[in-house]
């Protein structure tokens, strides 16, 4: 009796170990997480959870592809706030998120696989707006909306322009529009779906100033060589045409 519990006892040990070392494994389960961020990623629900089957988008469908390729298995959930996280994978091993853009002050914070997709840094006005902007620092003399934790809204806060955060960046589309906002710093395709989703249309680009790519972020002690494979299969993504595909499906 003894001797068969001990038998139990050390298999059930050998199944935790190789467990243990399966989910060390640099070729599975990574935590990856993301935000609603259309129409890179966003919920079916349009509710700030969810998880692997229930998210969507172009990221979303690029990055599934791109695991499928590199054969690494991941777990995929999308969360809010997006300062929640962000700091999960910078303290996390074995954690990404998706999309951010790739700006100096994060390079050494986080290992990069992309571009994904571009993300133009764009001021939106009202149609019927009489605003019109040759520079950044022009704009200083308005109301200027943005999302908080965003890499814009801390660019422009950084060059003193005192942005008004919001939680949610489509609710500036309204807010542009009810006159709280003058203006509306967000990115480009992203702003302009986010307030088609919110019933406004019309809105108009009175300044584009800045250029970035978004990636996928991952924490830095992420094995060089997954990285590597997960950069491959989105370089032969991008060179099958896939990625132009899957973006026109959804602008």
């Amino acid at each position: 009796m003894l001797k068969r519990f001990l038998l139990v006892l050390a298999s059930a040990s050998l199944l935790l170990i190789n467990g243990v070392q399966a989910k060390d494994s640099p070729d599975t389960d990574l935590v990856l997480l993301t935000e609603n961020f259309p129409p890179y990623n966003m919920a079916k629900n349009g509710k700030n959870f969810a998880q692997d089957e229930n998210i969507n988008g172009i990221a979303v469908d690029i990055v599934r592809e791109m695991f499928k390729r590199a054969n690494i298995t991941y777990s995929l959930t999308l969360r809010f706030p997006w300062e929640r996280i962000y700091k999960l994978t910078l303290e996390k091993p074995g954690y990404g998120v998706f999309v951010m853009a790739r700006v100096p002050d994060r390079e050494q914070l986080f290992k990069w696989v992309g571009p994904i997709g571009p993300d133009d840094w764009i001021m939106l006005a009202k149609a019927d707006s009489k605003i019109t902007l040759d520079s950044l620092e022009q704009a200083r003399q308005y109301k200027i909306g943005a999302y908080k934790g965003d890499v814009i809204a801390e660019t422009l806060a950084k060059q003193g322009l005192n942005p008004i955060v919001v939680l949610r960046d489509q609710d500036n589309a309204k807010k542009l529009v009810n006159g709280q906002i003058d203006l509306w710093a967000t990115g480009d395709p992203a702003g302009r779906y986010l307030a088609r989703q919110e019933g406004v249309s019309g809105l108009k680009t009175v300044l584009r100033f800045n250029s970035a790519e978004l990636y996928l972020a991952l924490n830095k002690d992420v094995p060089d060589e997954t990285v590597a494979k997960l950069q491959a299969a989105l370089d032969q993504l991008r060179k099958e045409g896939r990625v132009d595909e899957i973006m026109a499906r959804y602008l």
